[in-house]
């Protein structure tokens, strides 16, 4: 896929190490010495200041609670077009030229600013949202407030907690929801509804858990794997699940990659649902797991 923002920046091949979160939720300057690749889970007033005139890319990578999206304002701008001087909003996160989520993409989820800061509030579709910037004149910058609001349908769920459960619907209409863990984990469907409930029908069969659905030519399941990077679409699957399953309760996968995806694919037909218990996978269990991904650096 084509991502105008990926062309344009170039990013280390490992953040991780130097990410942190931010301590004070209020008001924050921004030290792009300690802080270019900066992980957040707060809201409140974000403000940075270029030291310099070299021409250095960073990024402030959001996220909140499941439930919630990252709504952004700017308020204010002063970053000169000149010699590549650029602010980008992305609704989701990039990294290494990858995006999540990366199912439906459309130019409405980028939005590149320099000179003049956009008008209006910027509301990510999910937990995560991403400020990329590039300011190569010295004491110009932006500023900008970050607020947390409800998202009343999530579908796509970034996590960085290995620990927690969580449910992904469809709500009768087409296309892929995710959650996508950023570490190995074990993961358990602890209740599932997936290609059984049909819109508009009160005729409910429990089926059971039933294993490899998309051999099976179903057009509604559920995968389960691991990636390496954040774009679950090229992800290795263990195990794709379906059916009716109120107690399904069987033993947790053991996924030893990079990144945990479960991802449920609709075709709308049906209101899918699924309930999803994920746990830290302990050092014993990698050698061992289900899935270990091939390109996953040693842990």
């Amino acid at each position: 896929m084509d991502y105008p923002m990926v062309r344009t920046i170039e990013q280390e091949s490992s953040w991780s190490p130097r990410a942190r979160r931010i301590p004070e939720p209020k008001h924050r300057v921004i030290d792009p010495a300690e802080d270019c690749f900066l992980v957040t889970s707060d809201e409140g007033e974000l403000f940075f200041k270029s030291p310099s005139d070299e021409p250095s890319v960073c990024g402030i990578y959001m996220i909140a609670e499941p439930d919630k999206k990252i709504q952004v304002t700017f308020n204010y701008l002063d970053v000169p077009c000149e010699n590549g001087g650029l602010v980008a909003w992305v609704d989701g996160w990039e990294l290494n030229g990858q995006l999540w989520p990366a199912d439906a993409w459309t130019d409405e989820r980028l939005v590149e600013s320099c000179d003049k800061r956009p008008q209006h509030k910027l509301t990510s579709s999910q937990n995560a949202a991403l400020i990329q910037y590039r300011v190569p004149a010295k004491g110009k910058g932006f500023a900008v407030t970050v607020h947390h609001v409800k998202n009343t349908k999530p579908c796509n769920i970034l996590v960085f907690d290995p620990e927690g459960v969580y449910t992904l619907r469809n709500h009768g209409e087409p296309g892929n929801c995710s959650v996508l863990a950023i570490s190995p984990t074990t993961v358990g469907v602890l209740a599932l509804d997936v290609g059984q409930s049909v819109r508009n029908s009160p005729l409910n069969l429990e089926t059971g858990t039933i294993h490899f659905c998309k051999k099976r030519g179903l057009t509604d399941y559920v995968d389960i794997g691991g990636a390496v990077g954040l774009d679950h679409t090229n992800m290795e699957v263990l195990d794709n699940v379906c059916g009716l399953d109120s107690v399904a309760g069987q033993r947790p996968a053991f996924i030893a990659c990079e990144n945990t995806v479960v991802r449920l694919v609709s075709s709308g037909v049906y209101k899918n649902s699924v309930t999803l218990g994920f746990g830290p996978l302990i050092l014993d269990r990698i050698e061992n797991a289900d899935l270990i991904c091939a390109d996953t650096v040693e842990m």
